[in-house]
């Protein structure tokens, strides 16, 4: 089974998603005016079957009601259920009625994980103040409490952020990690790629941290399988092809390639007799599919 661990949905009229409407706002990752429509299973599944797809895992992406969006994800799963569909859910670890909300979200059959995100880029985190979140111990306490359920978490963040980060997810040992969009490394100069390797450390130490290989557009629109190479392999060569899962953050990533070009030039990078552990055996096994 061929698995894409990291892609969204979205249908304008079902779910409010603010970030995405706002015009003329260009995001770190680029100008998304070009997806500011619906984006629905069918279209995304028929890129994505045309690569050897056949399953996937949604990731929650900032809806202003975020029960709202898991209600309807479970919607689409229980619509289509030739394609196997699982989510991570949006839930603020730090809330008060954290247990409560976790029940809530458990009640959906298709439930893996939550997403809280930690950083998204410089400029934006300073606006957000998500990064504080490390300094919050009830941020930690809920990080423990998923563990405890069986329930995953979708880590966001930036590569200056991840020795603080492994500091905290070292003290919740239980609690599956997956690292998204390889820890963002945001600079792609020689010296930045050096910097994130070295913090990447911290985080691939950590047996319970996965790796996605996403998102790899995102802070450079013009980039090539040469160019993310470096990336790419010091993924692999840190966590291994059993904690190393591909994703496409589709239709984000869309802004940078199109899905049949994504996916071969990540089958380039790979090698192939890593295919079947990277594109399905670890998000089959991480995601519980």
């Amino acid at each position: 089974m061929r698995i894409d661990a990291h892609h969204h949905l979205w249908d304008l009229n079902a779910v409010n998603y603010p970030w995405l409407m706002e015009k003329g706002a260009v995001r770190f990752f680029g100008d998304p005016t070009p997806i500011q429509r619906d984006y629905l299973l069918p279209e995304f599944r028929k890129d994505a079957g045309a690569a050897g797809f056949s399953a996937s895992v949604h990731i929650q992406v900032g809806a202003a009601d975020p029960w709202a969006e898991a209600q309807w994800v479970q919607s689409v799963a229980d619509q289509y259920t030739d394609w196997p569909l699982v989510q991570v859910a949006f839930c603020d670890l730090t809330t008060d009625d954290l247990a409560e909300q976790l029940d809530q979200l458990q009640s959906l059959p298709s439930l893996r994980g939550v997403r809280q995100i930690i950083g998204r880029a410089p400029g934006e985190d300073q606006l957000s103040g998500t990064n504080e979140l490390l300094d919050n111990p009830k941020f930690l306490a809920g990080l423990q409490q998923l563990g405890e359920r069986g329930l995953s978490f979708d880590l966001q963040l930036l590569p200056e952020l991840m020795e603080r980060t492994a500091a905290v997810l070292a003290q919740a040992p239980s609690t599956q990690v997956a690292l998204c969009h390889a820890g963002s490394p945001h600079d792609r100069s020689e010296m930045g790629l050096e910097g994130w390797s070295k913090a990447l450390k911290s985080l691939s130490a950590l047996p319970q941290v996965t790796c996605k290989l996403s998102g790899l557009g995102m802070f450079d629109h013009n980039w090539c399988a040469n160019s993310v190479g470096p990336i790419v392999e010091t993924c692999l060569t840190q966590f291994g092809p059993e904690r190393c899962m591909f994703g496409s953050n589709f239709p984000v990533d869309s802004l940078s390639s199109n899905y049949a070009d994504l996916i071969a030039r990540h089958k380039a990078l790979v090698p192939e007799a890593q295919h079947d552990q990277v594109f399905g055996r670890t998000a089959q096994q991480f995601y519980q599919m």
